[in-house]
């Protein structure tokens, strides 16, 4: 049986979460994640929540005969820059919930977006 302390420790320790988290909000929009692809030929950068900031396409790598390689590694430094930004956040909420299991934190990105 649960006891009263037992509820407002769990409180407590899901306020203490909510205000990390807002902190870690803060964090995130301050952060700039940057990934390659093609060896350098296509530089993406996102926010820490996830927003594309910029796209940099050497010139020397641009091909009019084959655009559609130049798509691709756009897509490949997007998505590389989209995943690190995220690898980034799973890190930042598993510090703030210090191992508390919540059902659904894993989902928890989808807010900051």
């Amino acid at each position: 049986m649960v006891g009263l302390g037992d509820i407002a420790n769990i409180m407590g320790k899901f306020q203490d979460i909510q205000a990390n988290m807002k902190r870690m909000q803060e964090e995130l929009a301050k952060q700039t994640i940057e990934a390659t692809s093609g060896g350098g030929m296509v530089t993406a950068k996102v926010s820490g929540k996830g927003e594309l900031l910029s796209v940099k396409i050497d010139p020397q790598s641009v091909d009019l005969q084959d655009v559609e390689m130049l798509e691709d590694l756009v897509c490949a430094a997007v998505n590389a820059a989209l995943t690190k930004s995220q690898q980034q956040m799973q890190e930042q909420l598993a510090e703030i919930t210090g191992g508390l299991n919540i059902p659904g934190l894993e989902h928890i990105s989808k807010m900051f977006q």
